[in-house]
């Protein structure tokens, strides 16, 4: 799925242990077949390649991946959405990431083709289609905290109590890391190695979407892989954002939804959610915290303030 998978349990038993890091691999890897626009016969490569044409039966896990996504779409109002995928070879953010700034004709030519509420979900039929020709879904804002929440149920199968599982920016811990909660860093944007909070956690999840994580400077301006639907460009006025939930796969479209709202429109809606809290960093390197994280979010220091 593009990043990084880190799994960590507290157990007597290592074998039993390895035996469920290679269960939470091999689910990964599944998801990744099903959910991937780079993988061939992949259930959102079909989708794509039918769009405007058919509906595509795919699995119960795209499914609920999508219906899940149209859930935060309405909640952002249109923020968050995976449709985004028609402007992804425009936009090269992934593997392909060319450093290249599209001309306004590229990105006008695809953006009315962005439009999550032309995503037709059959739940009785297993179908999904999408209404024109052309239209492309994108699962990269949602589809990693859906294995990583997949994986968790897993592990809770298999009698694990304290456990942690990491992809990329989204991380979801269980019970206690040595009888204490896990401590958790909300990574400066400018110097993501390092953290410039942190908050204390159980039974839990924290997912960041961040303007450095996949970007380029180009004659002064950074260029991000979050693209607003409602321009086609990178969003503007947010460096990072740290969704905390109880869902890793809310959390995750949630951190790309609430960026790309911004820091008012998106820190309204935090305050909005049950059981959804947040730490936001603006461009102008201003900390916001939500109401349910005050006393519970520590700051070292300020992020570092570079453009």
């Amino acid at each position: 799925m593009g990043s990084q998978l880190r799994v960590r349990v507290f157990s007597s038993d290592p074998e039993s242990a390895r035996s469920a890091f290679d269960a939470v691999f091999a689910e990964f890897d599944r998801l990744d077949r099903l959910l991937s626009v780079w993988k061939d016969g992949s259930d959102v490569q079909r989708i794509n390649g039918a769009a405007g044409v058919d509906g595509v039966t795919v699995s119960e896990d795209t499914i609920a991946v999508l219906n899940t996504a149209r859930r935060i779409s309405e909640w952002t109002e249109g923020a968050f959405d995976v449709t985004f995928g028609a402007l992804s070879d425009v936009w090269r953010f992934d593997h392909d990431q060319d450093n290249r700034v599209p001309t306004r004709e590229q990105i006008e030519a695809r953006h009315p083709l962005v439009n999550y509420r032309a995503v037709r979900i059959d739940e009785p039929g297993h179908t999904v289609l999408l209404e024109k020709a052309g239209m492309r879904i994108h699962l990269g804002g949602i589809g990693k905290g859906y294995a990583v929440e997949r994986s968790a149920a897993l592990l809770r199968d298999r009698g694990y109590r304290d456990f942690m599982i990491q992809s990329g920016g989204d991380l979801y811990v269980a019970g206690f890391s040595q009888g204490q909660p896990w401590r958790l860093g909300v990574a400066d944007p400018r110097k993501p190695t390092q953290s410039f909070g942190t908050l204390d956690l159980s039974d839990g999840t924290f997912s960041t979407s961040g303007d450095y994580e996949r970007s380029f400077v180009k004659d002064g301006i950074r260029y991000h892989h979050l693209i607003d639907p409602s321009t086609g460009y990178p969003a503007k006025g947010t460096r990072s954002v740290t969704v905390v939930t109880n869902r890793p796969v809310l959390a995750d479209g949630l951190s790309t939804g609430v960026f790309i709202l911004g820091p008012a429109r998106g820190m309204a809606l935090v305050e909005r959610l049950p059981d959804v809290e947040a730490v936001i960093v603006t461009d102008s390197n201003q900390v916001l915290v939500s109401s349910g994280l005050q006393g519970r979010f520590t700051q070292i220091g300020p992020p570092t303030d570079t453009p």
